[in-house]
């Protein structure tokens, strides 16, 4: 029994089984016996005793025992849940995966991993007679209603759900979708332009620009209107609910694990934190029920299209409209902020590395004569610039943290060790994405890795590690519109402008997260290509009437 934990258990153990072995020796008649009822000091001593043996257990006799991890972090909860709450989850599993290996204990029932076979093994399609690992009910919370999103549904609710969602994101749907979100690509770039024209130009905050036209593109998306962010150089008051209720709902999760800390926080918590995640979720319902009232119900080609065509509204069959209405809250913050992130980290570490974004550059300016010519289809021949966009997402992933599953009943085989039932396990991504077992030279931007042919040194990097949309049968299912737009949208911005970093935001991508990133301003100077001066002309409208 080394450490001081352990030496902690023993001493404080010993002092209370003294106390409480006493009488033992030093026998009363029963006349001298005392007939009051247990005191305050009493019941505290009964629960530290139970809180001590609670720690034994965890530390001594529990079945993840054996596995690697801080001590204070195997037997209670609140190192991880100062993590959640600090912003710092992310950083500290990969500081303990450096520390302890491939699998680590974090909590006193669960496990992380950064091994790429752990993808697989955990969130992988089951074998016939193999039970299904099913979200951490801790972390994902569940919907307060009869009805459940994608995101926390149970396993049949989600096959059926996703069985209708996914023609929201078919090869045909996105060949539809694709002059819609164009149009506003082209109004972003003209608003760009506004600060490149001038003769001094000034530096501008791509994150914020880059969150203004996703918005826009995924409000259209999903409610038939944009949010009006681009037409406002500014967030719609429900872009800020957003971002407010996604930080709320990492503290809500962290505090789930003790139900007393929970509804503590229900009762002391600034009820505009609440508030606001309910906003979230009435605007979503108020816009869906206007979008399913148009005349062109059929017509448009946003996600409500493709599902109201093949949906039936039978018990049991397609989805009910409170379903679809929160599935388009969901797909509101899925997928936004997550690629607007994500380009915001490509135009980080290019302008940290101008060998990189010159040979990226070159190569969109000399496939596309025209801006024009740009596309879903040609952007996705670019090698090097798709390369870039990989690398990004493997340095700086949307979702950096972890996303946990419970092991089925039976237990399982695990990155080649058991794990019995119920135990909460997950893979790590920014751990995985940056594990020296995976990649060589994890920390550095090195698009190369990824081009076919590459260098001989990247020969051992294993590419099965990057999974940024998770993996397997509940993993993104809008991957391939998350990927169109962003090597549209990166290209457009490249054969437009160049492009440059202000001094002093070298450090961007050292940001805090609450299951996404909390941002940090990165300031860069754009400047018109010289192949773009005569597309810079006035301001645009947006290409619909946008939300009040």
């Amino acid at each position: 029994m080394d450490g001081p934990i352990p030496k902690l258990l023993v001493s404080v153990s010993r002092t209370l089984i003294f106390k409480y072995a006493r009488p033992l020796h030093h026998p009363q008649s029963s006349s001298q016996l005392p007939i009051a009822s247990p005191g305050p000091n009493r019941i505290l001593e009964k629960v530290i005793i139970v809180t001590i043996f609670r720690y034994f257990y965890r530390l001594f006799l529990h079945p993840l025992r054996s596995y690697p991890g801080p001590r204070l972090a195997a037997i209670s909860h609140l190192p991880y849940i100062s993590w959640c709450v600090r912003g710092i989850l992310h950083s500290k599993i990969r500081t303990l995966h450096e520390q302890y290996g491939e699998v680590v204990r974090i909590r006193p029932n669960s496990l992380t991993y950064c091994a790429p076979q752990a993808w697989e093994e955990i969130y992988g399609h089951r074998k016939k007679g193999q039970r299904t690992f099913t979200k951490d009910p801790q972390f994902y919370i569940a919907s307060s209603g009869q009805f459940t999103s994608m995101i926390n549904a149970n396993e049949e609710d989600h096959i059926r759900q996703k069985r209708l969602l996914t023609h929201a994101f078919s090869e045909k749907a996105l060949r539809d979708q694709e002059s819609l979100i164009m149009a506003y690509i082209d109004v972003f770039i003209t608003r760009l332009a506004e600060y490149a024209a001038s003769e001094s130009p000034r530096a501008t905050n791509i994150v914020h620009w880059l969150n203004y036209l996703t918005f826009d593109i995924v409000g259209d998306l999903s409610f038939g209107e944009p949010f009006g962010c681009l037409d406002r150089s500014t967030y719609h008051p429900w872009v800020e609910t957003i971002f407010k209720s996604i930080k709320t709902g990492a503290f809500l999760r962290a505090l789930a694990i003790y139900p007393l800390a929970n509804i503590a926080f229900n009762k002391l918590k600034p009820k505009r934190l609440i508030r606001k995640r309910l906003e979230h979720y009435q605007l979503s319902r108020d816009r869906v029920h206007k979008r399913l009232h148009v005349s062109n119900t059929i017509s448009r080609p946003d996600f409500l299209k493709y599902i109201l065509k093949n949906n039936s509204f039978q018990e049991g069959a397609g989805m009910a409209v409170a379903e679809i209405e929160l599935n388009a809250a969901l797909l509101i913050q899925a997928g936004s902020e997550t690629v607007a992130t994500a380009l915001s980290a490509c135009c980080f570490y290019l302008g940290r590395n101008p060998p990189k974004l010159e040979a990226t550059v070159r190569e969109v300016r000399t496939t596309f004569a025209d801006s024009g010519h740009i596309s879903f289809s040609a952007t996705s021949a670019l090698l090097y610039l798709n390369a870039v966009i990989k690398e990004a997402l493997r340095l700086y992933p949307p979702a950096p943290g972890i996303g946990p599953r419970l092991v089925p009943e039976g237990g399982a085989v695990i990155n080649d060790q058991f794990v019995p039932a119920g135990v909460s396990v997950s893979v790590a991504q920014f751990s995985t994405f940056r594990s020296p077992a995976s990649f060589i030279e994890p920390d550095s931007f090195l698009p190369e890795r990824w081009l076919p042919n590459s260098d001989s040194r990247y020969l051992t990097d294993n590419k099965n590690a990057l999974q940024p949309f998770s993996y397997g049968p509940r993993a993104c299912i809008g991957k391939n519109l998350a990927y169109a737009e962003m090597r549209t949208i990166l290209s457009k911005i490249l054969w437009h402008f160049d492009i440059s970093l202000q001094p002093g935001s070298d450090s961007w991508d050292q940001s805090l997260s609450y299951i996404v990133w909390e941002n940090q301003p990165l300031n860069v100077v754009l400047r018109p290509a010289m192949n773009s001066h005569n597309l810079f002309r006035k301001r645009g409208n947006t290409p619909n009437n946008s939300m009040p």
